[in-house]
């Protein structure tokens, strides 16, 4: 396969991805009524944890211990954000949440920048800019600067940092392994910061088979996906096609929900979409799509 042609199958499979993040938005909404949020993360990554170390028993084996670190770095650094995004929740609108967790397309490539030295073309950054702004019109009814808002802009910068981070170290032939150890830190991090007044589980066989789906298909598949995408495709270029996230979201809370189709979500999903066309076709050159690999 060409290396051309790679990078599209990523970008199709990071798209596939984006879309199943999307599609546990109202799955999320209607589970969070009867099980608290972090004891829901922490038993989704378990899950998640559990079925794909049976699947692939030996793959944490093959990693060297330098990827065992990366793995390490990059499970904390993603359970610490999804703890930080959960807290921001609680203290300001779902919308605005939204917004900011999304701003990691914008600190993706400044970060990219700064620590792996790459430098981002002027399409790219337009591209950044037309996603950012869509994200905007997708989800925002007003924004206000609050303690909520700060921890959720944080948990934005450590997604980017979590980002630049798989762009930097995953190898192809390592996904599974530095995915199942990036899983089993989520699950402890999670676990840690709910497990001192007990986990609820959820109670009826439609919440396990909605957690489930959540844990096996968006949780451990998704970041297996991820992990082997970001070995072909620059940072900056995955996310801007994450970014597509709300706008798959909204578009399952159509088919699937009761809510209807408004002129926000048809103008804003057309910016983020554009967004990613445009990034897309910018040539494929050494200044923004070959990334060192870093060691710590």
């Amino acid at each position: 396969m060409t290396e051309r042609r790679t990078a599209l199958v990523a970008s199709l499979a990071l798209l596939a991805m984006t879309a199943s993040w999307g599609s546990t938005f109202f799955l999320i909404k209607d589970l969070l009524d009867r099980v608290p949020t972090l004891d829901f993360l922490a038993v989704r990554f378990a899950v998640a944890s559990v079925a794909l170390f049976v699947l692939a028993p030996r793959a944490v084996g093959r990693l060297s211990a330098e990827s065992r670190r990366h793995a390490l770095v990059l499970g904390l650094l993603y359970g610490v954000a999804q703890i930080l995004q959960t807290a921001g929740l609680a203290h300001t609108a779902a919308s605005v949440s939204g917004f900011i967790t999304g701003m990691y397309v914008v600190f993706t490539p400044l970060l990219a920048a700064w620590i792996l030295k790459t430098r981002i073309t002027r399409l790219t950054w337009a591209a950044v800019a037309l996603a950012t702004a869509g994200l905007a019109v997708l989800t925002l009814n007003g924004l206000s600067l609050g303690y909520g808002e700060a921890i959720t802009l944080v948990a934005a910068v450590i997604y980017a940092l979590h980002i630049v981070g798989l762009g930097a170290w995953s190898k192809p032939d390592e996904a599974l392994g530095m995915s199942i150890v990036q899983l089993v830190v989520i699950t402890l991090v999670c676990l840690t910061a709910t497990a001192p007044d007990g986990i609820v589980l959820p109670a009826t066989r439609g919440d396990w088979l909605s957690l489930l789906y959540m844990a096996l298909v968006a949780g451990a598949a998704a970041l297996v996906v991820q992990t082997w995408a970001q070995a072909h495709l620059p940072p900056t270029r995955c996310a801007i096609i994450m970014s597509l996230e709300p706008v798959f979201a909204a578009l399952f809370a159509v088919l699937l929900g009761d809510e209807s189709v408004t002129s926000r979500l048809v103008v804003g999903g057309l910016m983020v979409l554009t967004a990613m066309v445009v990034v897309e076709i910018v040539p494929r050159r050494k200044i923004e799509g070959e990334v060192p690999h870093l060691a710590v």
